[in-house]
């Protein structure tokens, strides 16, 4: 296990590396606005799924053959980057699964499988994550002690941190969603949603 003081100096590494605005954060901000915060579990899930495979393949040294052939991100950054924008465009236009409805402010259904797959690729195939969890994890490793249930504590914390912070972000678009509906502009909270949306298909694919 790890020691006690290693742990408290991983939390706020942790809590900071999660709160800093970033694409899973954004997309869970935009999420929340549009298709409410119980239904953006599922995207959270996906997404916890993929910081676990990036932190733990970083860990074992997986990350430094990643990012020694950059060429193997390019078909997930861009597959991810143009889905996500397209889904961006949609929303702006109020239409679309993701959009919220101008009839009566509700969004038609969006699979489970299909928020989480979102999730999940956009953490997946973010380089930043794989360099920054490379750099990150090692130095609260110690090379004298089992590795396994070192990695598997660092993993646990960093995602219960990672978690908070989702659900954060997808609170506070879901108290935007309120304020806006107040002023009956479902049109409006559509372009801002979009607009986060396309910015996210951005930034991942040319990240």
């Amino acid at each position: 296990m790890l020691d006690f003081t290693l742990i408290l100096l991983f939390l706020p590494t942790a809590f900071f590396i999660s709160i800093t605005p970033g694409m899973c954060m954004t997309l869970s901000l935009t999420m929340g606005l549009t298709i409410g915060l119980r239904r953006t579990f599922w995207m959270m899930w996906g997404e916890l799924v993929g910081v676990a495979i990036v932190a733990i393949s970083a860990a074992v040294g997986i990350a430094a053959l990643m990012l020694e052939f950059p060429q193997i991100f390019t078909a997930f950054k861009w597959v991810g980057g143009l889905y996500l924008g397209w889904l961006g465009i949609q929303m702006w236009r109020s239409r679309g699964k993701m959009a919220i409805r101008l009839d009566d402010a509700g969004t038609q259904e969006v699979s489970r499988r299909a928020l989480a797959l979102q999730g999940f690729v956009t953490a997946i195939s973010n380089p930043k994550g794989w360099a920054f969890f490379a750099t990150l994890l090692p130095p609260f490793l110690d090379a004298e002690k089992a590795m396994e249930p070192q990695i598997a504590s660092l993993v646990v914390i960093l995602l219960s941190v990672e978690f908070l912070c989702l659900i954060l972000y997808a609170s506070g678009g879901r108290s935007m969603r309120h304020f806006l509906e107040k002023s009956g502009n479902v049109r409006m909270m559509n372009r801002i949603a979009g607009t986060l949306m396309i910015g996210v298909g951005f930034w991942l694919a040319l990240g």
